[in-house]
């Protein structure tokens, strides 16, 4: 690691010694990795360290870096702009920096915080916990402007996504994606959306009965349910999905009243984000039909979303 870098690590966590451990893992399509670093003579143990460094043979100009490199700008913004509460936890940034084509952010080691359980399955009341997380972020920023953050979230935003738009065959649902992105986006509550609220981005306390969530590239405005039907599609099959999600929306809509201004027409968002929940499904399903047409989350729960929608629209 570069010596400014070191420098910016000491000086940020008030640390007179740094030793690199273990890569945590790389970031997406060789964009650079994540790292933690142990400290002496600070209150802190640990750090995490997000090192973003360009690949050398990336086309500069192609849609897929342009993104990647939006994202990482964004990312940072938010981790120096923005704050939660504790029940949407996320990790304190220490420190950003940004020098041509290499960034680093320095940010709160969850693990040490007790955050340091992670999950490749989950069982209901888990995906609970990460439901709640996700109302009380949508409570806390229902209304805000998302300044410096896209837009519109999520990383399959249709105007992000032009190549997998035309990669797609030709068929009704992609004649109707605009419709689809402009229903999402026309909604009359709007928050601000994680953008990549998979099951990988939470962190579990011991018992599972807390979360705190990470990596908020594609932070940005939107509709709360984007969150909602990525987090259970990356955590329940088709048929499970079936069974549980009915409940498990419930269960969400009971927290987002929980934690919303008492001033909102609570009712008049619930019946919005319902009917939203089958065009947020429909929109993910686009652009996996562009990116990956064989992916395991097109399913038929997925199909079925996506046909209501499809009928709505033709009505």
């Amino acid at each position: 690691m570069k010596q400014e870098y070191q420098d910016l690590i000491l000086q940020a966590c008030g640390a007179s010694k740094m030793s690199v451990g273990a890569n945590i893992q790389p970031l997406w399509s060789g964009y650079g990795k994540i790292i933690r670093v142990h400290l002496e003579g600070s209150d802190r143990p640990s750090v995490v360290v997000k090192h973003v460094k360009f690949p050398n043979d990336t086309e500069r100009t192609d849609h897929s870096h342009m993104r990647k490199a939006k994202s990482y700008h964004i990312e940072s913004h938010w981790y120096k702009n923005y704050s939660t509460k504790p029940s949407c936890r996320i990790p304190a940034c220490l420190a950003t920096h940004s020098c041509g084509e290499e960034m680093l952010l320095v940010l709160e080691d969850l693990d040490a915080a007790g955050f340091d359980q992670r999950r490749t399955s989950v069982k209901e009341r888990e995906i609970r916990v990460c439901l709640r997380w996700l109302a009380h972020f949508h409570a806390l920023f229902l209304g805000v402007d998302p300044e410096g953050l896209w837009p519109v979230g999520t990383y399959w935003h249709l105007e992000t996504r032009p190549d997998e738009l035309e990669s797609m065959e030709d068929g009704k649902l992609k004649t109707a994606a605009g419709d689809i992105d402009s229903t999402l986006n026309e909604c009359h509550f709007k928050t601000i959306v994680h953008g990549d609220a998979k099951l990988a981005n939470f962190c579990f306390t011991q018992g599972g009965r807390d979360v705190a969530a990470v990596d908020f590239q594609y932070v940005g405005g939107g509709c709360g349910m984007k969150d909602v039907i990525y987090l259970l599609g990356s955590c329940l099959e088709g048929r499970e999905c079936q069974k549980k999600v009915p409940g498990l929306l419930t269960h969400y809509f009971k927290e987002l009243k929980s934690s919303v201004n008492k001033e909102v027409d609570f009712a008049a968002l619930e019946a919005e984000w319902t009917e939203m929940f089958a065009f947020a499904w429909a929109d993910f399903d686009r652009f996996l039909l562009g990116w990956m047409p064989g992916h395991l989350k097109i399913n038929f729960y997925s199909q079925q979303l996506t046909n209501e929608v499809l009928r709505k629209l033709e009505q």
